[in-house]
């Protein structure tokens, strides 16, 4: 396993390999042969940045088994998503201000699929020399926002707001998705623990289904979904997506 890290020090944008508490630098292309500079820096003396920069970020709705029995819905035939603009990027560590405009924000602990190959059209078996790795996503809403107009459902201004699309810290590589499991604590206090082994579209279907029509670039992000326990972000607090092999995304919000 190999955990990708993108960080600012002096005042320039990097990538490297974590190992531990030391970031091994690397060049070039992270997503085509990227190549060890043999410099290191200690994680301490970083700031994290976003692990990669995403054309889009593809965000599921309704593919976890477990909250679809609690809301009672029927199981999809094909994913169900919108995509988050970049405005919503932030990396661990920042601050996330959530504008007034959008009321109670909700917070979403989800795995996110990281794209390194171009996809487009690939079957189910082809798709997973397409996945570069995994990230943690923080799939923030507002609340009042979505449903504000009985005539339409606002999913993209509600998940789309400034800071609405925290991911990182790192993108591992080498695991296997259907073992891990999401956690979400808020203030330190656990509000979500679920398996992805519950995903209704595993991994590969997920990616393959996308790829229909929709060229997905190096980079892209696919947040896969979440589960039961979503709720509001109190004001100041501080939100955590824990996985295991992945790492913490951390995010406060003012």
């Amino acid at each position: 396993m190999t955990r990708w890290i993108g960080f600012r020090h002096d005042g320039a944008a990097g990538f490297g390999r974590l190992d531990g508490e030391t970031v091994a630098v690397f060049e070039g292309d992270l997503f085509d042969a990227p190549t060890a500079t043999g410099r290191t820096l200690p994680l301490a003396d970083v700031t994290i940045d976003l692990p990669c920069r995403p054309s889009k970020m593809i965000a599921l709705w309704n593919n976890f088994g477990a909250l679809a029995e609690k809301l009672e819905l029927a199981r999809p035939e094909a994913p169900l998503f919108l995509i988050k603009p970049a405005n919503t990027y932030r990396p661990s560590g920042a601050t996330v201000t959530v504008p007034e405009a959008a009321g109670r924000a909700l917070y979403e602990g989800e795995l996110g699929i990281v794209i390194g190959k171009t996809a487009r059209d690939v079957s189910e078996a082809q798709a997973p020399d397409h996945v570069f790795g995994f990230t943690c996503i923080n799939d923030v809403t507002s609340a009042p926002i979505l449903k504000a107009d009985a005539s339409f459902t606002q999913w993209a201004r509600a998940k789309g707001l400034d800071g609405f699309g925290p991911f990182g810290p790192v993108i591992a590589t080498g695991l296997a998705p259907e073992s891990l499991t999401v956690r979400t604590l808020v203030n330190g206090r656990e509000r979500q623990n679920f398996p992805i082994s519950d995903m209704l579209m595993p991994v590969p279907r997920l990616v393959a289904l996308i790829s229909q029509g929709m060229t997905l670039e190096p980079g892209d992000v696919i947040a896969c979904g979440t589960s039961v326990g979503s709720g509001p972000i109190p004001k100041g607090a501080i939100v955590e997506v824990v996985i295991e092999g992945i790492g913490t995304l951390a995010n406060r919000f003012a």
